[in-house]
């Protein structure tokens, strides 16, 4: 009876995780998309270096803060977060964009579930 009621608080608690994420993917989009703007704007030479550099600064600690707090870091979500980690401070927008789409449809996905 133990292991029973054991496995079903684990169980518990494993469906919890991605509900409880819900809000760090959310700013870890969010995150993705502001640093494809600001590198596309900078490709533009519509920003100074000092501001592009401080930017993607704080929007890479932001992220590694937002993946730090998943209760699930080896879900897709948790390699999409880190995928977008491992893009350089110069990523092409598209690619940026392209992690910030997929983290999107998993948060649809999490809503809506």
């Amino acid at each position: 009876m133990r292991w029973a009621l054991l496995f079903a608080f684990l169980l518990w608690g494993c469906s919890k995780g991605p509900q409880a994420d819900l809000p760090s993917i959310g700013e870890a989009r969010s995150l993705g998309a502001e640093w494809a703007l600001v590198n596309e704007q900078a490709a533009k030479g519509q920003l100074t270096s000092i501001y592009t550099e401080t930017m993607r600064k704080m929007l890479r600690e932001q992220l590694q803060s937002a993946q730090g707090s998943l209760t699930q870091p080896h879900s897709n979500y948790g390699h999409e977060i880190a995928a977008l980690l491992q893009q350089p401070d110069d990523a092409a927008p598209a690619a940026l964009r392209a992690h910030a789409d997929k983290l999107k449809q998993i948060e649809d996905g999490l809503e809506s579930a």
